[in-house]
């Protein structure tokens, strides 16, 4: 079958996802009002909370949910067939991850813009924020973890890379301080920016670096772990520095790049008209993970991400100017990382190699699937880009600049994330000194998914990537699910139909509870005894936070408390709700 076709129909789902079920959550589930005042309005102070126009929030929201993830998931999910894998890419996206990532932001802008994990202690109990704290900083983790490994292969298969990804850092740093200085629009200055990686593309193919030497000299039989470290080291920096002056600047940068990858794709398709030679469903060989549930742990972003909850209502909800943005911004970003991951699984079957015989070899086990993913979606891309002309080598060196770019700024986010977790964590435990020491905060951070990342346990040179992308993708589903149940008990309580966040949410954690299991005995079985404490730690966390949130479901579907009036007395010309009034 044409992939330009199959690219085409999932388009159209998604149109009418945003067209139609988005409508009905913004208006009879969430109950957006546009005469809402935001927290961006109440809480103005020109540095976090900033009312910005909804296109620009887009960019924002969307550069910072749309990392590695989507690319790799489904490049390694097609194991099981590039039916079922766009199937829960296309289902997910429409009837889970929009109603998680819009759900996540209508309430955290309810609520002055906290946290996810914060809202479960207003909304289901106080230990549930603890509780919560401890997952997502599991979650992180393996984020931060999954994607230094990432990053560090990606870098060793394709040297050309390094040039323009670390020379990218002071070109965004540059960007930034001319956007805050001249207080300039930043669209301007961003497209140059991209020009200038592009041009320094071509720089590293030139001149690419290959760090094994260095590697060997040090005794490092895995030049990759070099790379992991010397990511950490830049991180712990970067985390320190001001969102403006990098964070910021790279999304932009990142931004442009996302919509430049999908329509190199798309049109590489449509002129190559590439076919997809993968099997609808695989037969895949005995002892392989079941598609019930690894499957759906697998592709998380793309489908739904646990992640993005903590963007959602980290960053984003502080940024909303109307609360009816919330549904262009959060349901449209998930459709966004949807299309991404759709063309993850087309670069997969139909750009990679042209016959189904080439596709078997790549896709022979699901340890060759994973450890080949990345490879394969860059292989992919490589090929729509070359229907257009450019050059085979060139283009896998813009691929691969792609899925790095995305991952570092996952990394760059995740970490930061990671220490405000830690710092919150501490301060509940008592433990004043981490909780104000910046640079002890970010050591943690920093340290812990880095032992991750390097300690041995799956394989000569430290956990298989398969493993570690499993337990990354159980955590991170497991996120979303208690982001969902989060959600579910603050509808609930608004007296409204909850049946659309419920049902995504008895998937997700029924599909994770049961991945967990499955993992701890086969973790047990391996002899991982870092990896299977800690799956058996997150699921007992789970199970609780679960009890919690059903408690709190089960209380406030007899205790309603439905909005009150949301109109009276202005403010500066802006209309304040009677339950914002003091």
């Amino acid at each position: 079958m044409p992939a330009i076709v199959v690219a085409a129909v999932v388009g159209v789902l998604f149109w009418l996802g945003y067209r139609y079920y988005s409508v009905y959550l913004a208006e009879r589930v969430y109950n957006l009002d546009p005469a809402y005042v935001t927290p961006a309005h109440r809480f103005t102070d020109g540095v976090d909370f900033v009312p910005t126009n909804k296109h620009v929030v887009f960019g924002h929201h969307f550069t910072s949910v749309a990392g590695a993830a989507p690319i790799v998931g489904p490049a390694i999910a097609v194991f099981w067939g590039w039916g079922p894998a766009l199937a829960w890419i296309v289902l997910g996206t429409i009837f889970a991850a929009g109603v998680h990532d819009f759900g996540s932001l209508a309430v955290s802008v309810r609520h002055d813009a906290k946290s996810i994990g914060t809202l479960a202690k207003d909304v289901i109990s106080t230990r549930a924020r603890t509780l919560f704290l401890l997952i997502i900083f599991f979650l992180l983790t393996l984020v931060n973890a999954v994607f230094a490994v990432v990053i560090g292969n990606l870098f060793v298969s394709n040297p050309g890379a390094v040039i323009p990804i670390f020379v990218e850092i002071p070109l965004a740093i540059f960007i930034g301080q001319y956007i805050y200085r001249t207080r300039s629009a930043a669209l301007v200055p961003s497209i140059v920016g991209v020009i200038g990686l592009y041009l320094l593309i071509w720089v590293g193919q030139q001149w690419p670096i290959d760090i094994t030497p260095f590697a060997d000299a040090i005794g490092v039989d895995n030049p990759r772990n070099v790379w992991v470290v010397i990511l950490f080291a830049y991180t712990f920096f970067a985390a320190r520095l001001p969102v403006w002056l990098l964070l910021q600047p790279r999304d932009y940068i990142n931004s442009h790049q996302l919509f430049i990858a999908l329509g190199i794709i798309g049109l590489g398709m449509l002129v190559g008209w590439n076919t997809i030679v993968a099997p609808i469903v695989n037969d895949v060989p005995a002892g392989s993970p079941a598609i019930f549930p690894f499957l759906f742990i697998t592709i998380a972003c793309g489908a739904i991400s646990g992640f993005h909850s903590l963007v959602s209502s980290g960053t984003t909800a502080k940024q909303i100017d109307k609360e009816t943005d919330g549904r262009y911004v959060g349901y449209m970003g998930a459709v966004g990382e949807g299309s991404l991951a759709t063309g993850a699984v087309l670069a997969a079957t139909a750009g990679v190699v042209a016959t189904r015989g080439e596709w078997d070899g790549l896709y022979a086990d699901f340890s060759t699937a994973s450890a080949g993913g990345v490879g394969n979606f860059v292989g992919g891309v490589a090929a729509f880009a070359n229907n257009l002309g450019i050059p085979l080598d060139l283009a896998a060196v813009f691929a691969a600049v792609v899925v790095i770019s995305f991952a570092a700024t996952t990394m760059d986010t995740g970490v930061r994330l990671q220490r405000y977790v830690v710092q919150e964590i501490a301060e509940i435990a008592g433990w004043h000194t981490l909780a104000r020491n910046l640079t002890l905060a970010g050591i943690v951070a920093v340290v812990v998914p880095l032992a991750m990342a390097l300690l041995p346990g799956g394989g000569d040179a430290g956990y298989t990537f398969g493993v570690l992308w499993q337990l990354f993708g159980t955590t991170n589903q497991l996120t979303a699910g208690l982001a969902l149940s989060v959600v579910a008990v603050w509808v609930t309580q608004k007296g409204r139909n909850p049946i659309s966040v419920i049902v995504p949410l008895v998937f997700l954690l029924v599909m994770t509870s049961w991945a967990l299991i499955v993992n701890l005995k086969n973790f047990i079985e391996a002899d991982q005894w870092v990896l299977a404490p800690l799956d058996a730690i997150i699921f007992v966390l789970a199970m609780w936070l679960i009890v919690e949130a059903a408690l709190a479901l089960r209380g406030s579907a007899g205790r309603r408390t439905p909005d009150v009036d949301r109109t009276g007395p202005t403010t500066d010309g802006v209309s304040v709700p009677s339950d914002q009034r003091e």
